[in-house]
């Protein structure tokens, strides 16, 4: 019985049997331990910043700190995360900004600074990188860490390992975080949500297929609106349906979508945490105050996020090939157009030349209430924009950028200021 009661206090990081009831640190008191007969066994983590933007905002801005958040655009926008004081009334990221302002309106709105954000993300990142070089992105500001064989490099027990990083993030970087740990991938990533914010859940082995019998289907990874409505229909509701459905049964239903909701609903997730996992697509979009049919304003609009784009693609030292534009209409209707370059591309000039061109195809009267533009097909940055002895113009555009982006990596972003009087290609 002492060894399942065991636990190791996150906050003063004394480990030993809780003291009182509820269950408190012998030493410090605090109830935020980890308690789990299996968790110096698991090595599978899954880590995730709480409430993200929201959280580098009130970090930057103290004056924030007591008061609701939402981090957003517009009053046609959406709301890209918000803090847990908003979540209490309801509001939720995709939220349509309005109706977010509606359920919290004295909620303090917050314009995004993907830029400001990035460079936190990085810096968690590379918190994560010094305890195993297994860690798979999921996002900015997610990640699987797969600690497997370390705790002799980190001389301890990995929960430990784990709860020490959790308390340097908040120390040091001023945001929080919540920690998944668990056998597999799916578990691990159910596990960081449990608990939030500042958490830290265990889910293991041997609980697993108990764990899973009761929850909707919905909470399997990769099964979404439309899935889990066709689940529903077909008689599996929750979880414990598809552990007692037979796997050949779901195969026939499903093809390998059966075969992979039958494994994961009894807790078997074989996927390995790559750190190889590739950015596939680098993009920007905005929405309006206003629906815009005038070309030259979307054209702007679009120049404005081509360069945007470009400074991505330089930072990342990666380039693409694929231009997509994405508009959508005032009744929400999306469009998505695309052209491929006969080689990638970092620059603005070209990134622009490629969607505007899409852009004037659709340029036909129709009003839009939101435009964007993105990259694919990526590759390495030393693939990019060569030209040929027929194209000088890649030339000195290649050049003028590299002129432009020195001036305002010196001066500021507002340094050079440039127009989108560019020729198509």
């Amino acid at each position: 019985m002492a060894e399942h009661l065991n636990a190791l206090c996150r906050d003063c990081l004394t480990e030993g049997v809780p003291a009182g009831r509820p269950m408190r640190c012998a030493a410090c008191g605090s109830p935020r331990l980890i308690k789990h007969s299996e968790r110096k066994a698991l090595s599978i983590a899954h880590i995730d910043c709480d409430a993200f933007y929201a959280a580098v905002e009130k970090r930057d801005n103290p004056s924030l700190r007591d008061k609701a958040v939402i981090v957003g655009g517009g009053q046609r926008g959406v709301v890209a995360t918000c803090c847990y004081i908003a979540r209490t009334f309801g509001v939720r990221s995709a939220m349509p900004m309005y109706k977010a302002l509606e359920a919290c309106p004295d909620a303090v709105v917050v314009r995004p600074d993907m830029e400001k954000y990035a460079h936190v993300g990085g810096q968690v990142r590379e918190m994560m990188r010094a305890l195993t070089p297994l860690v798979e992105p999921l996002s900015i500001d997610e990640a699987f860490l797969d600690l497997t064989g370390t705790e002799r490099l980190h001389g301890m027990s990995l929960d430990r390992v784990l709860a020490i990083f959790a308390h340097d993030v908040e120390k040091n970087l001023g945001i929080t975080v919540s920690v998944g740990l668990s056998y597999c991938k799916f578990l691990a990533k159910i596990a960081s949500d449990l608990d939030k914010p500042r958490g830290f859940a265990v889910i293991g082995k041997a609980e697993a297929l108990d764990f899973l019998r009761d929850k909707p289907v919905g909470m399997i990874w990769g099964v979404g609106k439309v899935m889990r409505e066709k689940l529903e229909a077909d008689g599996y509701r929750l979880i414990g349906d598809l552990q007692r459905a037979d796997e050949t049964d779901l195969m026939r239903r499903y093809g390998m979508e059966g075969q992979r909701l039958a494994r994961l609903a009894r807790g078997i997730d074989t996927r390995d945490v790559s750190s190889e996992r590739e950015t596939k697509s680098i993009s920007n979009e905005t929405t309006f105050n206003g629906d815009i049919a005038d070309f030259e304003t979307l054209a702007r609009e679009l120049w404005r996020m081509s360069e945007k784009v470009s400074d991505r693609l330089k930072e990342s030292e990666i380039a693409g090939s694929t231009i997509t534009l994405k508009l959508k209409t005032k009744d929400f209707k999306s469009r998505t157009r695309a052209r491929t370059l006969n080689e990638p591309t970092q620059l603005a000039t070209r990134i622009f030349n490629a969607a505007r061109d899409c852009l004037e195809k659709e340029a036909d009267g129709t009003a839009f209430r939101l435009i964007g533009v993105g990259v694919t097909a990526l590759t390495d940055a030393s693939e990019a924009d060569h030209g040929d002895l027929a194209d000088t113009r890649t030339t000195r555009d290649k050049a003028r950028e590299a002129a432009v982006d020195s001036l305002r990596k010196k001066f500021g972003g507002d340094a050079v200021v440039r127009g989108i009087t560019f020729e198509d290609e």
